[in-house]
C-alpha cells in the first residue's frame, strides 16, 4: 500500500516544529557546555555542532518548499536552573529527548528521503539521549517499554 506524498504545505508544517526544537536545542547545549569540563564539554559541543548543521539544513529546507523557516528566539526558558555539571547532563539528556520526540512525530508525517532525515534525526537524539543518561535501554527513545517488559501497550 502507497500512501500519497505529502504536499510542499505538509512538509513544512512537519518541519516547523523540529527546526523550532532544534533551536532551542542548540541554545541549551550552549548552556549545558558552560557548566561541563573535559570530554563532558566536548561532548556537548559536538553535539551543539551537530544539532546546528541540521537546523542549518531545516532552515534550507523549509525554505526550499516555499516556507518561512522559524526563527530563533533570544533565549529560551530552561526546565530547571543549571548550576552544576550534573544539571548540564540532565540538560543535555533532556534536550535530547525533547527532539528526539519532535523528530518521531515528524517520522509520522513525511515521506520519502525527508522521513528518511527524520528517522536518522530521531535515532541519533534517541542514541544521545542514552549516552548522556549514562545508562541503556534496550531501544533508546523507547525507555517506558524496558520498564514493563511483559505489558501488552500499542505504541
Amino acid at each position: 500500500m502507497t500512501t500519497a506524498s505529502p504536499t510542499p504545505a505538509a512538509r513544512v508544517a512537519a518541519l516547523q516544529p523540529v527546526l523550532a526544537a532544534e533551536h532551542a536545542v542548540v541554545f541549551g547545549y550552549g548552556v549545558a557546555g558552560a557548566r561541563l569540563n573535559g570530554a563532558d564539554r566536548e561532548r556537548a559541543g559536538s553535539e551543539r555542532d551537530r544539532h546546528r548543521a541540521r537546523r542549518d539544513k531545516l532552515t534550507e529546507l523549509i525554505a526550499g518548499l516555499g516556507g518561512s523557516p522559524a526563527q530563533t528566539a533570544a533565549a529560551y526558558d530552561l526546565p530547571f536552573p543549571v548550576g552544576s555539571a550534573t544539571d548540564a547532563r540532565a540538560l543535555a539528556t533532556l534536550l535530547e529527548e525533547g527532539i528526539a520526540a519532535v523528530w518521531a512525530d515528524a517520522v509520522l508525517t513525511l515521506g520519502g528521503e525527508l522521513r528518511t532525515r527524520a528517522v536518522a534525526g530521531l535515532t541519533e537524539a534517541a542514541v544521545a539521549a542514552a549516552t548522556w543518561r549514562g545508562g541503556s535501554v534496550p531501544f533508546p527513545g523507547l525507555s517506558e517499554r524496558s520498564e514493563n517488559p511483559g505489558s501488552a501497550q500499542s505504541p
